[in-house]
């Protein structure tokens, strides 16, 4: 399924790393940002969220609330959190139904290995209307985060 902007987000539900179901749908009033990785450990998703728990203050600015998406499971992204010192949460889509749903789910990626989450970045605003859509099929490549800043600031102004 492709996501459209303009459109309302899908809700979701999933476990966080303290094992806590989070919703979108619990969300609204505040803006959003899902950012879709595939997995922990590796380096371009480290580098990614690394650079987004160092900009943190940008997205509080924004009203906006970061959360991370993968197909690990809780207690693997618990340990990533951990060594990583994340400063937003961390969702567990084990069963991939929220990858997909979003249309951010590899068939294949290395390794053979079949559902791994697409690096994605999705906006939604506080009324749960998707903003800013990017899904990228190169897992090594970051989502314009220039773009998403620019997008974040004009849901405040």
């Amino acid at each position: 399924m492709a996501i459209e902007t303009g459109k309302p987000a899908p809700d979701f539900t999933l476990f966080d790393t303290d094992k806590n179901k989070v919703s979108l749908s619990s969300l609204k009033g505040k803006n959003v940002l899902l950012l879709f990785f595939p997995q922990a450990f590796t380096s371009t998703c480290t580098k990614e969220l690394c650079a987004v728990r160092d900009d943190i203050s940008r997205y509080s600015n924004a009203n906006a609330q970061v959360a991370g998406i993968s197909v690990d499971s809780v207690f693997t992204l618990k340990k990533y959190k951990e060594d990583q010192q994340y400063n937003f949460p961390l969702l567990s889509d084990f069963n991939k139904e929220v990858s997909a749903l979003y249309g951010s789910l590899y068939d294949t990626w290395i390794l053979d290995m079949n559902g791994v989450s697409k690096r994605s970045a999705f906006i939604i605003d506080k009324t749960g209307i998707i903003r800013y859509a990017e899904v990228l099929e190169n897992a090594g490549e970051v989502p314009d985060f220039n773009a998403i800043n620019k997008a974040l600031e004009g849901l405040n102004s």
